[in-house]
């Protein structure tokens, strides 16, 4: 008997219809003879909606009393769904993440999971029970307080359950059919990929794409568990996300040159004017930013002027960190001797991302001209041996990443890619 560790997004349990079909596809997994655990997110837009509600009743919600409230929405979730389960005539336990065993940091609404101690799942597949957890959260390791992992952290929970429990794959169930080479949402051909790499798909996910959260896609490599990435709308055969290639039938899936082309409109940039171009200034500024816990992505710097000896830093950030960013900064404007600051969050990256560019030249000639071909400026650049990324208008990014997606001979020749679910996960 195998342990197959399932995890629904919202939209495949949006409403009470979906959650009927998902529970016929995971009793479907039990009869194949496979012991499962299935971590739920909440239905539909339900955290959208608490998180608007919470707003509407204070400005700024004490991070405890808000992880309290959006960890009802998988609540929800995990109980309907452990009841029509039961109406299939098989035996299903919900749990709620502290339940499950899943420990985290302290860090309210972004913690990160430190451990996952199982038992209680373990006594529940003993029994020849369906365990349902309640996926996003967790409980905090010192003060036993409830904590949520961050937005699409189910897919983290429900990796996390995976190694915890060593299971055979982690199934990753959402509103497309696979890992495509771009966002079906905005390019129509986008092409579903067999098999991808830890590696790309780490790239991927750190560049925009959503079909799959960076840290669950980290957890998973860190502890080599398989993911395979489906639509819970339809039967088709999804995406493998491994360290190796697998088999499909008599024919191994290859790594491709390029893996796809993802894009993000949630970051800003922030540039530093008039910095003093002396050792120490970028260390300055960069310790004021991670000081705040702020993550950022991209980092420019000019070339300084001769007369002045200053230069501008330019970076990327989250658009919701914007306003403490600059805030840390002018606090510490002193210190560091800048001039000004000018933020700008009407940016867009596009990511070209596939391991097989390492080995094959002209691949970043490929990529600039196409976005030249198409007319969009370029305003920043970033590369790795596996990733080119560039900072662009957003306005210009549906156009760049057809274009780029073109331009590399990704489009499909079959049927458009479908989007099940509408824009939910």
């Amino acid at each position: 008997m195998g342990l197959v560790v399932q995890k629904y997004g919202g939209s495949s349990v949006a409403d009470a219809e979906g959650i009927k079909r998902v529970a016929k596809r995971i009793v479907e997994a039990k009869k194949n003879g496979n012991q499962v655990v299935v971590v739920v997110s909440a239905m539909g837009d339900t955290t959208d909606e608490l998180i608007d509600l919470a707003e509407q009743v204070s400005p700024m919600p004490a991070g405890r009393e808000f992880d309290m409230l959006l960890t009802a929405g998988e609540r929800i979730s995990m109980a309907l769904l452990a009841m029509a389960i039961k109406n299939l005539g098989h035996e299903a336990q919900s749990f709620t993440g502290s339940q499950a065993g899943v420990i985290t940091d302290s860090v309210h609404n972004k913690a990160r999971i430190i451990d996952v101690t199982p038992g209680r799942i373990r006594t529940a597949l003993d029994e020849g029970n369906i365990a349902i957890v309640a996926g996003f959260q967790g409980v905090s390791q010192d003060k036993k307080d409830i904590t949520t992992l961050g937005r699409g952290g189910s897919d983290t929970t429900a990796v996390a359950l995976a190694a915890a429990l060593d299971a055979e794959v982690c199934e990753i169930y959402t509103d497309v059919d696979g890992v495509f080479t771009a966002d079906p949402r905005v390019v129509k051909k986008a092409r579903k990929i067999d098999w991808i790499s830890f590696e790309d798909m780490l790239e991927l996910a750190a560049s925009g794409s959503k079909v799959l959260l960076h840290r669950c896609v980290e957890y998973a490599r860190r502890y080599n568990i398989p993911i395979h990435v489906r639509s819970s709308f339809s039967g088709l055969k999804g995406t493998w996300v491994s360290s190796e290639p697998i088999e499909q039938g008599e024919q191994q899936v290859e790594q491709a040159i390029i893996s796809g082309v993802a894009h993000d409109t949630s970051e800003a940039k922030i540039t530093v004017v008039g910095v003093p171009d002396k050792p120490g200034e970028a260390a300055a500024i960069f310790r004021t930013i991670a000081d705040a816990e702020i993550n950022i992505d991209m980092v420019v710097q000019n070339v300084s002027a001769a007369s002045t000896g200053l230069t501008d830093i330019s970076f990327t950030l989250p658009k919701t960190e914007g306003r403490k960013a600059i805030d840390a900064l002018e606090k510490n404007r002193p210190g560091i001797g800048f001039d000004s600051l000018r933020y700008d969050d009407q940016i867009g990256k596009i990511s070209l991302v596939g391991a097989g560019m390492k080995t094959n030249p002209g691949v970043t000639a490929a990529f600039f001209e196409a976005l030249s071909d198409a007319g969009v400026n370029i305003e920043l650049i970033s590369t790795s041996e596996i990733r080119i990324s560039v900072v662009t208008r957003a306005d210009d990014v549906t156009e760049a990443v057809r274009a780029v997606h073109t331009a590399f001979g990704l489009d499909s020749d079959s049927d458009e890619a479908v989007v099940y679910g509408g824009t939910g996960r």
